[in-house]
């Protein structure tokens, strides 16, 4: 019997999206939903994303600002950027909340369809790792092997991750590779204002629908599916009178692009990438 499951990723405590997608999952009447991380950070509203997620999702697995944004350590004053984010989202949350996301699990397998399918937040071997659309075949075939924080020792068939916050899908080695994009924070790197559609067509929030046969390691039919949702921006935007970086939250609600650009300028021109 086919089933569905919505897997949402990256809602970096933009509310209005998360409530929005949750409804368009429920109209289309989908049971199963899992998060691949990045629950908190960027929006006003951590503690309550945390909740929605806990209600509704029955996989929730850890990214990398759950682990390093709640993280118990000396958090002095300092300039450093890192160190403000830690202390303003630990400021937005409880401390159960923070226990909660210390505690998630890495990842997360599966069978559907015959399908093995592993999730995880960036890859299998790093939290914070970097693996896009512009990194190498091998790069890209590593994400599928068993590491010591995945479940199983098997090499998956099918990996779906998060953490870049664009939506792709490719194939390689008769396996299959989806990055679902984001909930509360699509960016899309490459720009040009001569050459850019819509900033909508980036900032719409993004998940991915799987359907097939759940649990079942026999092959049958399965199927992917790329959403992307309109949600009230400006409502979102309009409740982050406390945000300590609330000109680049909205930068990146409204136009799709990332705070940190010279990071991803680095990234691209270490792998000889023209921008």
């Amino acid at each position: 019997m086919k089933e569905r499951i919505a897997i949402i990723s990256d809602i970096h405590g933009n509310l209005e999206a998360l409530k929005t997608v949750l409804k368009d999952i429920e109209k289309r009447n989908i049971k199963h939903i899992y998060c691949l991380g990045d629950i908190i950070a960027k929006g006003c509203h951590p503690h309550e994303c945390l909740m929605l997620i806990k209600q509704h999702c029955e996989v929730i697995i850890q990214g990398n600002c759950d682990f390093f944004f709640t993280k118990s350590m000396d958090l002095k004053d300092t300039n450093d950027i890192n160190t403000k984010r830690r202390k303003w989202n630990q400021s937005l949350l409880t401390k159960d909340d923070l226990e909660y996301l210390q505690e998630l699990p890495y990842s997360y397998d599966f069978y559907m369809s015959g399908s093995l399918i592993r999730l995880f937040h960036a890859t299998p071997n790093d939290i914070k790792g970097l693996v896009t659309t512009y990194s190498s075949q091998e790069e890209k075939y590593q994400m599928f092997l068993p590491t010591g924080f995945v479940e199983s020792k098997e090499e998956a068939d099918v990996v779906i991750y998060g953490h870049t916050h664009m939506m792709n899908l490719e194939q390689l080695h008769n396996k299959t590779l989806i990055n679902v994009g984001s909930v509360g924070n699509p960016i899309n790197v490459f720009r040009d204002s001569k050459k850019d559609s819509n900033n909508m067509e980036t900032t719409r929030a993004n998940y991915l629908i799987i359907e097939g046969d759940l649990h079942s390691t026999t092959y049958n039919d399965i199927s992917f599916q790329f959403v992307k949702v309109c949600y009230d921006i400006d409502k979102e935007l309009s409740k982050q009178e406390y945000n300590i970086e609330r000109e680049a939250y909205q930068q990146e609600l409204r136009d799709g692009i990332y705070r940190e650009m010279d990071r991803v300028k680095a990234f691209l021109k270490e792998k000889n990438i023209e921008k």
